[in-house]
């Protein structure tokens, strides 16, 4: 089933041309169930066929993804903390714990949008606490940008990949080569995030201590 699929995406994929790849990862960056893994592939095969550009797939790919994360951050900018002081008790989500996390995002928004958008499903939910507490939305554009960008990069280099090196692209193929993108990711990720832990570290122990 899931091979028809990719067949009949492709296909689709290829009428709609590069505002079908824009439609589809905003889709895939908001709430609705496309996974980027199933959009980004397909067309890097198509550049590997010479149909599509590579910098123009890419491009279409990091605006749907932030066009997509536009559309959360703007619903939990609006809705997100009224609703959340209204039914908070509900779900033990005191004012405390509240602004206790948007103290943290306020500090460590950047990295926390940036490596979110490069992992599964945080990828999607990751806009909610921006747009939730605020975060500039310049800042938010730039950062989901970059992670976008380097995740679509990576899915449109495994379909270009294999359109060059097999004549169909098949399913277990796409997913064995994002497993292994991500196993890579993984530790890269963690050296960031460790870099930026003794790089925050530093710069708290750094300031003057203010006397009382």
């Amino acid at each position: 089933m899931l091979e028809s699929f990719i067949d009949w995406l492709l296909r689709t994929l290829l009428d709609l041309g590069y505002p079908g790849i824009v439609a589809l990862m905003a889709m895939e960056s908001s709430v609705l169930p496309v996974p980027s893994e199933l959009v980004m592939p397909p067309a890097g095969y198509w550049v590997a066929k010479g149909e599509m550009n590579f910098a123009v797939v890419l491009a279409c790919g990091v605006v749907g993804s932030v066009l997509g994360a536009l559309a959360n951050y703007c619903a939990a900018h609006f809705l997100g903390r009224p609703l959340i002081q209204r039914l908070g008790k509900y779900v033990l989500v005191t004012e405390k714990a509240l602004e206790r996390s948007e103290r943290y995002f306020a500090q460590h928004g950047e990295i926390s949008t940036l490596i979110g958008r490069m992992l599964p499903v945080i990828r999607h939910l990751i806009s909610i606490p921006a747009g939730l507490h605020r975060m500039p939305l310049p800042k938010f554009i730039a950062y989901s940008g970059l992670g976008a960008a380097v995740w679509c990069g990576i899915l449109t280099w495994i379909g270009y990949f294999l359109g060059q090196n097999e004549g169909v692209l098949r399913s277990e193929e796409v997913h064995r080569y994002v497993g292994r993108a991500f196993w890579v990711l993984i530790p890269v990720l963690g050296a960031g995030v460790a870099i930026y832990v003794l790089r925050h570290r530093r710069k708290a122990a750094q300031k003057p201590v203010t006397e009382s």
